[in-house]
């Protein structure tokens, strides 16, 4: 390269987006990710050494896949050959591969096969790297959002080794914005740009852990920003509201406004006002909310405050927690808000929280008594002797499926600890329960 190219390539490398400038070029630059690259760790162990397996990297957008993968390359003397599913096919692959085998005969150089979003080849395309994959001619990188067990094929995934990349935390994008700020060679730092600890926390509110996304953001706010006159470009919340189009929402995700607005939304729910829930609910995703934290407290409604009201209320709320897994945000919002909706419509009734309570208290504080002999199981001769099982009555012979016998030890028998409501389907069980033990009903003092 002459100087003529050199001051090209420069130029186009300061053109280019801030997230492409700053991309770590060493593990000491990368941020995050420590349960895999950190030290000790097997895939740094194997960069250092420069001896790389291939590999599949899953995990979710602006992890840092892309990033180590080029950092993993540059660890060998490796041609590093990157191509993205979305675009190309099997011809391009071939290609590639062509040329891998060309170079390694030509000078006994490597190649390491980059494929971004492997998850989009289908059956056909992944089959025709695996040969190559096998005999060593390439190394593959795979990056994926989707999981591997389900997007890459069973004999590709079994000849690589599998690694997991975490959504990137609150601190890890801080300390990247804050680098590229200061980065007067590829970063902001020759613009003089200084961000209010404000707007720099709703920049990474909104970015939700995507350090792309968080560096395309605080370069548009800074660029964007006139300077004064020292030379400083002073952004301020408004202005990266104005630059984002999305204002800051006043909430702290981990101060009292968290803990508040969730008492909100779960007291909303139990107060059968779906409107009032449903606001709470946006209050919280709308500015950041983890919503894997949400959906936990919707679970935690759906048996506590529903319960057995409406059994439909606990798998409705685990479906919501796993497509908030499945989708990410902000796709999933909906499904948490149906899941708000029906807790809040729902028919209430805390009878399994107040009759767990009373048993817990029971083993807690009576005497923890033996099973009585005839529920317990007798395996062996032993056991058959001494009683064990002796008078039990198998419920299917019986007609209806039912029999009545002891199911308490002595000291407890007679005692109640579950009251079912006549609300929703708890009706259903209150009238079985009479048809079933009515004695129980004969006395209803707590």
């Amino acid at each position: 390269m002459d100087l003529f190219d050199y001051k090209i390539a420069q130029s186009e490398s300061l053109d280019a987006p801030l997230a492409s400038r700053m991309r770590p070029r060493t593990l000491d630059e990368y941020v995050g990710q420590q349960h895999i690259v950190g030290k000790g760790r097997a895939l740094r162990n194997a960069i250092d050494s420069g001896k790389l397996p291939s590999v599949v990297l899953w995990g979710p957008p602006g992890s840092g896949k892309t990033t180590l993968a080029n950092i993993m390359a540059s660890a060998t003397d490796a041609c590093f050959a990157p191509i993205s599913a979305v675009t190309a096919g099997v011809a391009d692959v071939r290609k590639v591969i062509n040329e891998a085998k060309d170079r390694y005969k030509m000078n006994g150089q490597k190649t390491i096969l980059f494929i971004d979003e492997i998850h989009r080849f289908n059956k056909a395309q992944q089959d025709s790297i695996l040969p190559f994959v096998e005999d060593g001619t390439v190394t593959l990188i795979g990056a994926t959002t989707e999981n591997p067990s389900f997007s890459v094929i069973s004999p590709l995934l079994s000849r690589s080794q599998v690694y997991i990349l975490k959504a990137l935390e609150d601190d890890d994008l801080r300390t990247i914005l804050n680098r590229a700020l200061n980065d007067e060679e590829r970063g902001l730092g020759r613009y003089k740009g200084k961000v209010d600890d404000d707007a720099i926390e709703h920049i990474i509110t909104i970015s939700n852990h995507d350090a792309r996304a968080a560096l395309n953001a605080l370069e548009s706010s800074v660029m964007t920003s006139l300077p004064d006159e020292e030379g400083v470009r002073h952004v301020t919340l408004q202005m990266v509201e104005d630059v984002l189009q999305q204002r800051a929402l006043l909430y702290d995700k981990d101060g009292e406004q968290h803990y508040d607005i969730i008492s909100a939304l779960h007291k909303t729910i139990r107060g059968s006002d779906p409107d009032a829930a449903l606001y709470w609910l946006a209050r919280m995703l709308e500015a950041g909310e983890e919503p894997l934290y949400i959906a936990r407290r919707l679970v935690r409604a759906a048996t506590e405050d529903v319960g057995m009201a409406d059994p439909q209320a606990l798998p409705i709320c685990i479906a919501a927690q796993q497509t908030v897994q499945f989708l990410g945000m902000p796709e999933a919002n909906l499904a948490l808000a149906e899941a708000v909706v029906y807790l809040a419509t729902a028919p209430k009734s805390n009878s399994l929280y107040t009759a767990y309570s009373r048993v817990q208290k029971e083993v807690s504080k009576g005497r923890n008594e033996p099973v009585p002999l005839h529920l317990r199981n007798a395996p062996t001769k032993l056991m058959k002797e001494n009683g064990y099982g002796d008078g039990y009555k198998y419920a299917h012979d019986y007609p209806g499926h039912f029999v009545k016998q002891q199911n308490l030890p002595d000291s407890l028998e007679g005692k109640r600890y579950y009251y079912p409501t006549t609300l929703g389907y708890e009706k259903t069980v209150t009238t079985r329960m009479k048809i079933w033990w009515p004695e129980r009903f004969e006395n209803t003092d707590k």
